[in-house]
């Protein structure tokens, strides 16, 4: 007892806003086995509150502490409460329900109540809805110990319309009918985290296949009848595949009763794994004849990731979620290897290299960059830890692991992980601790800087060489900002000659290496660094590859030029932006791997409309517009041809550009070879729109066209944001101070990038400083990419000094701001601070 009493005094949690680490711990000792059944009544009009009841069973330790449920909604919400078949009265302060110890007893405990439920993760719309709770937003719907290691079954009870479909973690058992309602129970579920019990109900078509001897449901509202026909067979297949593929890998069946998924139309997410009912942003499933293997290799590598989950995060969970990078790191790592299976043909490297890197990078080059683990004292927090470093430089640090331990090593040491902690959690050092029984590499070391650490490396070379042979060549690595420290990690150096190219592995294990097998080689014409794509940092451009990119045969070494040039032209470094806009031009009728036309069309739209000049941007726009309609006449490949077009679209500025636009979308008759669907031309219309063509009603005209109820109301929603009207898009913006008008976070930020397009600068800079004023109402109210794309749609396109001295400001008058949410803001801010010290020198 006494042993008890100390440890349960060490995490004595106080009564506080959200779910703190110390109270996570207190609950963690003193609570198990935990059973939810819960009820809802969903009326059909969304108006409406949803009655709702539970049941919560668990064994209680005992101490002198009230037991806290977790309810972050009003007062007025909680009905009734019944704590061991006596009603009690309501103990409701600081987002808990206190349950007193005189009200409990030690061993197994049963708490009833009746409320209302909270609709801020409900995403009601007027006939369907679902839930989203990751990470603390479960307690925003109904009372629970909403913290990750707290792990119960759930047993699900709806009441919804008679015409509605609905979907939750566990099968339906039974139901029952009236005749404008039915009640659907459903079983109950193996032991998962509150953030991943999750039900979606409404208006959907419901689809049922079967694939090896697994019968798997999905929910959809797609009304298109070509991307139905297109897409259902692939979503299923990719499915099962992953599920194949995962079985292998772990050597664990899959360890869930079902597997169903459903699409939900401009969902928050890409995807959220919900255990045995995954929820699916419906564009990123169904695509139609236009589509491109891009778009088609991100339909797979989202499925498999989201499947990975089932393991990775959801057989075993984090415990906590300053860990919660985990499941990400592990999802994107085995989907990367899952789409290199099922998706035959492609170019693994390839597509790593271009999904991971400049994402990456987008984050860690900037004054905010986040480490990839971070600390987190309260769960009200925990949806700021999301983003590029999570998602994307923790696969590039696992790839490294797995070079580092070899690929056999690591998969066993992940088979042991797994089955130790099923149905259970762990934490980044548990896995640590095992990995070290299957490598004699120093992980302690490692896992300090690549983890724990912030930033990325910068690099530099010498290479010397006497009668035309190297006789040194050597690498360094120093931190690009912040204290020098050295990220140990495995990439190649390409020496290309006139009619070879010699690859050399570098092992960076030390502030310099040098190549001994260099060392008498012929001097190269040229040296491409991260040849492989497999290095992260900085690295630096042998000036002598400029004019010679084309003689680069393999892609992944192209992709590694072009990702290095732009970082080298963002850091003022080797190439200005006019210098690689140049180049580009030439590049683009040359380039004819899809993944490379995308990433390199994106990076000279990049520098048209954030890297130039507005007064130069015109005789720009104008060149690039001609070089690239001219490769696209010549490309034969409808893929390269589709995106070729859509960057045309984007860089359009002259009248002729831009009329050729409207004529294509008028007669609805694309160039030879693209194929344009309904959300092409509706994309089309709203470039067109943003350029205030003079053409009367096009948006009008184009909503006309659409035929999904979906897609209408995304476009009527948006049409404000894009009028000509200077006094309607103010309206508009000030609209969105109301939280009701921000509940479909895809429209808004949709809307906010035309609202803030370079086009609308000079008008849309006045919504800035309150747009930043929201952000941390935005950060409370909106799911947990909502503050970054908020702020990333708002700050991206700008590049004045005017604007980046505008978000110092900001920030020197608040010396004590969310430091997350500050290195949010830092983060989005960092195209304005690039743009105006590349473009405004001396201001």
């Amino acid at each position: 007892m006494l042993f008890t009493m100390v440890c349960f005094g060490q995490h004595k949690p106080a009564l506080e806003t959200g779910v703190s680490k110390t109270l996570a711990m207190h609950r963690k000792q003193t609570i198990d086995r935990l059973t939810y059944a819960l009820q809802f009544t969903i009326p059909a009009q969304k108006q409406q509150p949803i009655s709702a009841s539970e049941t919560i069973g668990f064994n209680w330790k005992g101490d002198n502490q009230p037991v806290q449920l977790d309810f972050k909604e009003q007062r007025d919400h909680l009905q009734r409460l019944s704590v061991n078949g006596r009603d009690v009265p309501i103990s409701f302060e600081k987002e808990h329900i206190l349950l007193l110890p005189n009200q409990l007893k030690a061993g197994t405990n049963q708490v009833v109540i009746q409320f209302t439920a909270g609709n801020l993760s409900l995403n009601r719309n007027d006939d369907f809805l679902y839930t989203l709770l990751v990470p603390d937003r479960a307690r925003t719907v109904f009372p629970c110990f909403d913290q990750p290691d707290l792990k119960a079954s759930f047993q699900l009870t709806l009441t919804i319309p008679a015409t509605w479909h609905a979907m939750t973690n566990a099968a339906l058992l039974d139901s029952s009918r009236t005749a404008d309602q039915q009640t659907l129970r459903f079983g109950t579920t193996e032991p998962i985290s509150t953030y991943l019990f999750s039900f979606a109900a409404g208006r959907f078509d419901r689809i049922t296949q079967q694939r090896n001897g697994r019968t798997m449901h999905f929910l959809h509202r797609e009304t298109d009848s070509t991307k139905l026909r297109l897409s259902l067979e692939p979503i299923f297949a990719t499915h099962a595949n992953a599920l194949t593929f995962l079985e292998a890998y772990t050597q664990i069946p899959y360890p869930f009763a079902k597997f169903d998924f459903v699409a939900i139309p401009d969902f928050q997410y890409g995807g959220m794994e919900h255990i045995g009912a995954i929820q699916y942003r419906s564009a990123s499933l169904f695509l139609d004849n236009g589509a491109t293997r891009d778009q088609m290799l991100s339909r797979a590598t989202l499925i498999a990731h989201e499947t990975a989950h089932m393991w990775f995060g959801d057989l075993v969970t984090m415990r906590w979620f300053d860990d919660v990078w985990m499941k990400e790191v592990f999802a994107n790592f085995m989907a990367d290897k899952i789409t290199q299976v099922s998706m035959p043909g492609g170019n693994y490297d390839l597509e790593f290299l271009i999904a991971h890197f400049p994402a990456a990078y987008d984050v860690d080059r900037t004054e905010g960059a986040n480490p990839i683990g971070q600390p987190l004292a309260n769960l009200q927090e925990a949806g700021t830890l999301y983003g590029g470093i999570i998602y994307h430089k923790a696969p590039i640090m696992m790839r490294q692991l797995e070079r580092l331990m070899g690929k056999e090593a690591l998969r066993d040491g992940l088979r042991a992980y797994l089955k130790k902690y099923a149905f259970g959690n762990a934490s980044w050092p548990d896995l640590i601790a095992i990995l070290d029984a299957y490598t004699p590499a120093d992980l302690q070391r490692w896992n300090q800087v690549w983890v724990n650490k912030t930033g990325r490396p910068r690099f530099s070379y010498q290479l010397q060489a006497a009668n035309h042979k190297i006789t040194r060549l050597s690498l360094s690595q120093v931190a690009e900002a912040g204290p020098n420290q050295q990220w140990p990690q495995l990439f190649e150096v390409a020496l290309v000659y006139p009619d070879h190219v010699d690859e050399l592995t570098v092992n960076m294990n030390e502030p310099t290496v040098m190549l001994p097998q260099a060392v008498g080689k012929a001097e190269p014409l040229f040296v491409v660094f991260n040849a492989s794509g497999q290095g992260y940092g900085l690295f630096p451009v042998d000036e002598r590859m400029l004019p010679n990119l084309a003689k680069l045969v393999n892609p992944v070494t192209r992709a590694a030029a072009y990702i290095n040039l732009y970082e080298n032209m963002l850091s003022g470094m080797s190439v200005t932006p006019a210098q690689l806009a140049t180049l580009y031009q030439q590049q683009v009728a040359q380039e004819h791997e899809e993944l490379n036309v995308r990433l390199l069309t994106t990076q000279l739209s990049d520098i048209v409309w954030r890297f130039t000049r507005p007064e130069n941007r015109a005789a720009l726009a104008a060149s690039v517009e001609q070089a690239v309609w001219q490769a696209l006449q010549q490309e034969p490949r409808a893929g390269n041809k589709k995106l070729l077009f859509r960057c045309y679209q984007s860089i359009a500025l002259s009248t002729e550009a831009r009329d050729r636009l409207y004529a294509i979308w008028k007669q609805e008759q694309p160039p030879a070879g693209v194929t344009l669907t309904e959300d092409d031309y509706t994309s089309l219309a709203l470039a067109l729109a943003v350029r205030d063509y003079p053409a009367e009603g096009l948006l009008q005209q184009q909503l006309a066209r659409i035929k999904n109820p979906d897609r209408r109301k995304r476009l009527q929603f948006m049409m404000p944001a894009l009028s000509a009207n200077e006094q309607e898009r103010d309206a508009f913006f000030a609209s969105l101070s109301d939280v009701t008008n921000r509940e479909r976070e895809a429209y808004v930020t949709a809307a906010l990038g035309y609202l803030h397009h370079p086009l609308r600068a000079g008008t849309s800079a006045k919504y800035l400083r309150p747009s930043l004023d929201l952000l941390e109402t935005i950060q409370r109210t909106g799911d947990i990419f909502f503050p970054e794309s908020w702020l990333r749609a708002t700050l991206g396109s700008y590049q004045t000094p005017e604007v980046a001295g505008l978000v110092r400001t900001f920030l020197t008058e608040r010396p004590d701001y969310n430091p997350r949410l500050k290195a949010k803001l830092l983060q989005a801010a960092d195209t304005p601070f690039r743009a105006a010290k590349l473009l405004y020198p001396g201001r």
